[in-house]
């Protein structure tokens, strides 16, 4: 059975004509809150209910189009192998952690899983070859998917960063992917997060078109592997707090956009943080903030 990242992987897939089963994961793992429990029944509950009120996706179109889709692998116990295709960016990898933890908790025994080696690829035309270099996860891969997605769900980001800094194993892309999410954490001085300032530092150099803006964020910040729902909701909310504006499609920097950028003003203090989560971490409850200068989250002082 393969376990794809997207509906985009799907049709790929079917166009190499490799045989198997296909669950295809349609959810975002790296985008909101993910609630602190073992139940799938509450788990899911929760986070359809938070999905609906933050990103506005529909409660049963999430059931239908998500969980119902991710049920297919509670009878994945009876095929040899799970082979999991997932790319090497923070969107991928926080899904294959949920996925790996999926099987686990719904699986009395655990057929062999395997990993496809996926970098950052904008193209991929060669399935049968990179199903032939697949890499059988080991038990010390399984716990640190297990340990990882625990942290993921804690209050604090702290036993996430410690992962950061462990090898991956033959989750390699992983330490990475989560240092970017780290710095999604908001700046010490600024309040921003790593893609806000991206934005707002190429704003300075000029206007952009929506599309050119998104395009060199996926050139230069591809680790985030975002598509354009996210980085709409960003610019959304960069628009609500003034620092952006767009006019005849046209994006640019306002003039306190341009103070927040220099550390002259703090971007939350324009933005409330109401209901905004990175994963267990409720944001407007935190202290936990991310320090460009010693490059790691630091406890700031309420």
């Amino acid at each position: 059975m393969y376990v794809l990242n997207g509906d985009a992987t799907l049709s790929q897939l079917r166009q190499s004509r490799l045989r198997g089963g296909v669950v295809v994961c349609r959810e975002m793992m790296s985008e909101g809150k993910v609630k602190n429990t073992k139940d799938p029944v509450e788990f899911f509950e929760s986070r359809a209910k938070h999905l609906e009120f933050q990103y506005g996706i529909d409660k049963q179109t999430y059931y239908t189009n998500v969980v119902h889709e991710l049920e297919k692998l509670k009878n994945s116990s009876s095929f040899d192998e799970i082979v999991l295709w997932f790319e090497a960016d923070l969107f991928c990898q926080i899904n294959l952690v949920f996925i790996i933890i999926y099987l686990k908790n719904n699986l009395d025994t655990l057929p062999p899983i395997s990993i496809v080696d996926m970098p950052h690829h904008r193209e991929v035309t060669d399935y049968p070859s990179l199903l032939e270099q697949r890499v059988l996860l080991q038990p010390a891969d399984i716990q640190l998917a297990f340990d990882t997605w625990e942290a993921y769900c804690e209050d604090t980001p702290l036993a996430l960063e410690k992962i950061t800094r462990m090898e991956g194993g033959n989750l390699k892309y992983l330490p990475a992917a989560l240092r970017a999410h780290l710095e999604r954490f908001p700046d010490v001085e600024s309040g921003l997060s790593s893609i806000e300032k991206f934005f707002l530092r190429k704003l300075s150099l000029g206007k952009y078109r929506n599309y050119d803006l998104y395009t060199a964020f996926w050139d230069e910040l591809w680790i985030y592997g975002f598509g354009d729902f996210q980085l709409d909701l960003l610019i959304q909310r960069m628009q609500q707090a003034g620092v952006i504006e767009n006019e005849a499609q046209m994006i640019s920097i306002t003039s306190l956009g341009q103070e927040v950028l220099n550390n002259e003003e703090n971007y939350l203090d324009y933005l409330p943080l109401h209901h905004r989560w990175l994963g267990g971490v409720r944001l407007d409850k935190t202290p936990w903030r991310w320090d460009p200068s010693l490059q790691k989250i630091i406890k700031k002082e309420q």
